[in-house]
């Protein structure tokens, strides 16, 4: 049997054994996000000591989002669902994403109204999600599923992202 890897994902798989600088692993993961999903914003964050915190470490619209933004979300419903208990969240709506973000008005102006949230694992632990966002309805749970093998690239890179910030 051979199976046909697509290359954006052959290369995130290279850069996160090999690239010691966690920006380059989440250029990579960028990179097959935008092959293999499609987005108009792709960032990542990691969850600041305590839990009640995420940091963002890299953003493909660094004016919108800057790096070292930080947004309480350990104390949310939406906290609750991907930090605490791990879960992936897929919003595909105006309505999911003031649901979920206090952001929600500069989400909007971006285009954006759909968005996956992709709990960052390692060792059971989540270290910080990954976040995929578009226009309203154009995420499915297949692009959920290709998100979740994206993100299980990622916990090495936040873990340096997070020592990084932290020093």
């Amino acid at each position: 049997m051979t199976v046909d890897l697509p290359p954006s994902l052959i290369a995130l798989a290279r850069s996160a054994a090999a690239d010691a600088d966690p920006v380059a692993v989440f250029r990579a993961a960028e990179a097959a996000s935008k092959a293999l999903l499609g987005h108009r914003l792709f960032t990542t964050l990691f969850v600041v000591p305590g839990g009640a915190e995420v940091e963002r470490v890299y953003s493909s619209d660094p004016a919108a989002y800057p790096l070292t933004g930080r947004k309480r979300m350990g104390q949310t419903p939406w906290g609750e669902h991907v930090l605490t208990q791990g879960r992936t969240w897929l919003g595909n709506g105006m309505d999911d994403i003031r649901w979920a973000f206090p952001d929600h008005a500069l989400i909007e102006s971006l285009g954006c109204a759909a968005c996956i949230n992709i709990p960052v694992r390692e060792g059971g632990v989540v270290v910080g999600t990954l976040n995929i966002l578009d226009a309203a309805d154009r995420y499915t749970e297949r692009h959920v599923a290709i998100a979740e093998v994206i993100g299980g690239f990622l916990p090495g890179a936040l873990r340096r992202a997070a020592d990084i910030a932290s020093a």
